[in-house]
């Protein structure tokens, strides 16, 4: 007796149509135009989870710099990011911004620290 690949097919053709569930049309109901559209979006999900990266890392950019000129208008994002690394300061971007938004004094204190080690 033959073994018929009915089972394996159902499996495969449920993973990928509960994948596109909540697609418009044909999007959602048909599984070879379900198929093109779960791997684009599956295309989008992977380039996206690195431009996430690089998207945040500008955002934090963005909130030390006006964190910094808050402090001293003469002062740059990249004197003072220049200014940590003689002060032998080592904090990520990500907590500098933290710290710009929700701690000024901490963030003024490091300011200052940046600025007496350029000086």
């Amino acid at each position: 007796m033959r073994v018929k690949g009915g089972t394996v097919t159902h499996r495969r053709h449920k993973k990928v149509l509960d994948a596109a569930k909540g697609y418009y049309d044909r999007r959602s109901k048909t599984f070879k135009v379900a198929k093109q559209a779960v791997d684009k979006a599956n295309q989008y999900a992977t380039r996206d989870r690195h431009n996430r990266k690089r998207n945040f890392r500008s955002l934090w950019i963005q909130r030390i710099n006006a964190g910094v000129r808050s402090i001293d208008e003469t002062l740059t994002y990249s004197k003072f990011i220049n200014g940590l690394t003689l002060a032998g300061i080592e904090v990520d971007r990500k907590v500098l911004a933290d710290l710009a938004v929700n701690e000024p004094e901490a963030f003024a204190a490091i300011v200052s620290k940046a600025q007496a080690a350029m000086a």
